[in-house]
């Protein structure tokens, strides 16, 4: 029985209307992150901030993508039935301008671990 979990929502934010990238880094990093690390079932969790600098724009639609992994839609539907969970979607949802969530089928094709080398050889999760 396969350990890697099958399911994975990426969810793209736009900060409030009235924060700076710094405000939104801040909250994302320092308060909405420690209530999503608590979900039940979580198995995986990334947060990237969007570089406006490195991107060619200052003005980009989003300013922070988040990956999560579950073993199941199910699993997520129900980590979020929970109260943990609606208290951290109404805590995004107070903080943000846009949210869009997709639910996506992950296929890895490289994975480099600290001390490796790519070798090219995927490790496909499905």
């Amino acid at each position: 029985m396969s350990t890697v979990p099958k399911f994975k929502a990426i969810i793209l934010l736009t900060r409030g209307t009235n924060q700076s990238p710094e405000d939104f880094r801040r909250w994302w990093l320092d308060h909405h992150a420690p209530l999503a690390r608590q979900l039940p079932g979580l198995r995986g969790l990334t947060f990237n901030l969007v570089a406006p600098g490195l991107n060619g724009a200052d003005d980009l639609a989003y300013d922070g993508v988040s990956e999560l992994w579950f073993d199941s839609r199910e699993a997520f539907d129900a980590a979020y039935a929970t109260d943990l969970g609606k208290k951290v979607a109404s805590d995004s949802l107070q903080h943000v301008s846009g949210r869009l969530r997709l639910f996506v089928e992950e296929h890895v094709q490289v994975t480099i671990g600290p001390d490796q080398k790519s070798t090219g050889e995927g490790n496909d999760r499905s």
